[in-house]
């Protein structure tokens, strides 16, 4: 017989490994007089959601690697609803 607080326990890991919990936070660093896009999607050929200067401090999820570039799905700390993708190039720990 199943002990009743392992289909808990099961669900409670279910549910921590699917909420999208923030890894780490980053800032925005090296792009000059210039603003790192955050794109819709990771990769140059996705559309631009808004320009982020440097110094500007963003919640890191995911990354991933496209076509060689390292990219990470970020949302900036102050508009948490706001989210997209960045190169990892222009990242540094937060």
């Amino acid at each position: 017989m199943i002990q009743p607080t392992l289909p808990i326990l099961l669900a409670l890991t279910l549910v921590a490994g699917c909420s999208g919990i923030v890894a780490d936070r980053a800032i925005v660093n090296g792009t000059g007089p210039e603003l790192l896009k955050l794109r819709t999607g990771p990769g140059l050929d996705y559309g631009v959601v808004r320009g982020l200067p440097d110094g500007t401090e963003l919640n890191r999820y995911d990354c991933v690697t496209e076509i060689g570039q390292l990219w990470c799905e970020v949302s900036p700390v102050d508009a948490a609803g706001v989210r997209g993708w960045v190169s990892a190039d222009y990242l540094s720990g937060g």
